[in-house]
């Protein structure tokens, strides 16, 4: 099924989630794999008793988590309680997982088209964790902090990030607009924000696989700068793991809901 169709539809609702991708095989649906969007069809065909598809902000990757995603779907009917319907589904769902919010939206609203900002948390623990593990990229040897923030800096005077993009990713353009990049510290956990208009596939876990290979002393500023221009994959680093990525914030123009709800 395509994710658009030209039959016109009464009602279009955005949905706000979060989801523990441990276990999935990434959002997207395939084949004889578990994924988020399979989950939510599934789930929204069932309760809404007629064939529903759920178009989501963007792909996440096996394994990779979402504190934060929306998507969008369309139905014949209005929903006449979405607070009851968030409840109920929430019944219907695995515990992995959550909705929060559903709301309608004007009707050429588009989960994916119509952001403008997607942020990302990467999520370092600097000491073993037995409660991180599905969730941090438990790093412990030593890293230099301030040399991995004076490496990310340089992404935001940036805009090709080829150097970043998964080899065999299709592509129009490596081309995006980042916003905000930086670590912080909150006691043995290092967190690394990183929000843009748009992110290439793999984007966020190569950076941070890179970042890390700085602070351990393997690439001065100078050669991460070198690589950030040089347009290559295979200059760069190493992914960082799936477990430590969350989509953490997903944002659309204020006017983007209906003016009745």
């Amino acid at each position: 099924m395509s994710e658009t169709t030209n039959k016109p539809t009464a009602h279009r609702y955005f949905v706000e989630l979060s989801y523990d991708g441990t276990a999935f095989h990434g959002w997207q649906v395939q084949p004889n794999a578990r994924s988020v969007q399979g989950e939510l069809i599934d789930a929204f065909s069932t309760f809404f008793r007629e064939e529903v598809y759920v178009v989501g902000a963007g792909r996440t990757d096996t394994g990779v988590h979402a504190s934060h995603m929306v998507a969008h779907f369309e139905l014949h009917n209005p929903i006449e309680s979405p607070e009851d319907a968030v409840y109920k589904l929430n019944r219907f769902l695995s515990e992995e997982i959550a909705l929060q919010e559903i709301y309608e939206v004007k009707v050429e609203a588009h989960a994916r088209f119509s952001a403008t900002e997607r942020a990302y948390e990467y999520v370092l623990s600097r000491v073993k964790n037995p409660f991180a593990t599905k969730y941090a990229w438990q790093f412990q040897r030593e890293l230099n902090f301030a040399q991995m923030n004076q490496a990310a800096s340089l992404l935001l005077e940036h805009n090709d990030f080829a150097c970043f993009c998964k080899a065999d990713s299709d592509v129009n353009t490596t081309l995006c607009d980042v916003r905000t990049a930086h670590w912080e510290r909150d006691g043995d956990t290092w967190i690394f924000h990183i929000a843009a208009d748009r992110f290439l596939r793999n984007m966020v876990r190569a950076i941070v696989g890179t970042l890390v290979e700085v602070g351990e002393g393997k690439h001065t500023i100078e050669e991460f700068k070198s690589i950030l221009e040089s347009g290559s994959r295979s200059k760069a680093g190493t992914s960082a793991p799936a477990g430590g990525l969350f989509l953490s914030k997903v944002s659309y123009p204020s006017d983007i809901r209906t003016t009745h709800t």
